[in-house]
């Protein structure tokens, strides 16, 4: 039975276990994010977090722990210098595993984990806008909807009569202008008329001789 038993050993001894975790934690300081299967993810995770924590201060005491884990002095300045300056306002939590497709060959779980504080996707300015955001009601979203619909109609009941408004003088204007086009028709008529019979009330004229005609009903 395996009571108790919340080691994941990824089935190797301790030593090669500790030499595993040790190498997969001086490459994940050096390279800020590494491939690998999710189990030793998981368990990276755990191991490498604590020592994390022992560069947020720097002294000779903390520095030596590390280093009595790591056994590397490159690994030990870059914690204790860059990763120091990036994390020193996090309260834990320093890494991120993120799930990857299977590895082909065996179909073993793959992920990738990752220092939080050196990814450029998810980092500071992302976490401070999503704590930014307010949880709003339905209610107020239904009143805010049923406001902004009666604002709409307002305005386009305002538009409609504004409408009406500036078509009212176009309509008068136009049956102006219609009167006046037929009063100008009947004066044009009258004045027409008017020397027809004026030349009815001549004397004829004869072509040839351009002489008034002989009256009739005179002397013999």
């Amino acid at each position: 039975m395996r009571h108790g038993d919340k080691i994941k050993n990824l089935s190797r001894t301790a030593s090669h276990r500790s030499a595993l975790l040790c190498n997969l934690t001086s490459q994940l300081i050096q390279y800020k994010r590494i491939t690998t299967t999710l189990a030793k993810a998981k368990a990276l995770r755990v191991f490498a977090e604590p020592l994390i924590t022992r560069c947020k201060t720097d002294t000779m005491h903390n520095r030596r722990v590390v280093f009595s884990y790591l056994q590397d002095k490159e690994s030990i300045k870059e914690l204790f210098g860059v990763i120091s300056d990036k994390i020193g306002d996090r309260p834990g939590g320093y890494t991120r595993i993120i799930k990857l497709p299977r590895r082909m060959g065996d179909a073993a779980d793959m992920a990738m984990i990752e220092l939080v504080d050196f990814n450029e996707i998810y980092g500071k300015e992302t976490e401070a806008q999503a704590t930014k955001k307010t949880r709003r009601s339905r209610r107020s979203a239904g009143t805010s909807t049923s406001t902004g619909t009666n604002k709409t109609e307002t305005a386009t009941h305002t538009a409609t009569a504004t409408e009406t408004v500036d078509f009212a003088p176009e309509t008068t204007h136009a049956h102006t202008h219609h009167n006046e086009a037929a009063a100008e028709n009947t004066a044009n008529t009258d004045t027409h008329t008017e020397p027809e019979v004026i030349i009815e009330a001549h004397k004829p004229v004869t072509p040839e001789t351009n002489e008034p005609a002989p009256e009739t009903g005179g002397e013999a």
